[in-house]
């Protein structure tokens, strides 16, 4: 059985890594070893970035909703609006309650008008 050497497979392998890791710096586009390492965390940030983007949205619909209830005369807080939605089994998301109140602020009082009303 002849020989055979890890040529065309390993090029093609690191072309993989060079390739991801374009525009990084100094050896890190240059060299395997770092330019693996480095592709590795740029994909840990990444997923990571995405978590966080996530959790970031979720802050920015709830300042939203929370300064929309804050302009409506006698509405309640933010707290107590979410716990009234949940009551009256009213499922709309925070990202619909934001979009509500910066698009259709008028839909967005009928709805907390309907929560705080007895």
């Amino acid at each position: 059985m002849p020989r055979v050497k890890t040529g065309t497979v390993r090029r093609k392998g690191h072309k993989k890594v060079f390739q991801l890791a374009k525009g990084f710096r100094m050896t890190r586009n240059r060299l395997y070893k770092t330019a693996s390492e480095a592709v590795l965390h740029a994909g840990q940030y990444a997923y990571n970035g995405r978590k966080e983007r996530k959790q970031q949205m979720r802050v920015t619909w709830i300042s939203r909703i929370n300064s929309a209830l804050s302009s409506i005369a006698d509405a309640p807080k933010y707290s107590r609006f979410i716990k009234a939605l949940s009551d009256k089994k009213i499922t709309l998301n925070r990202k619909v309650l934001a979009a509500l109140a910066t698009n259709l602020p008028d839909a967005f009082k009928d709805v907390v008008s309907f929560t705080v009303k007895k």
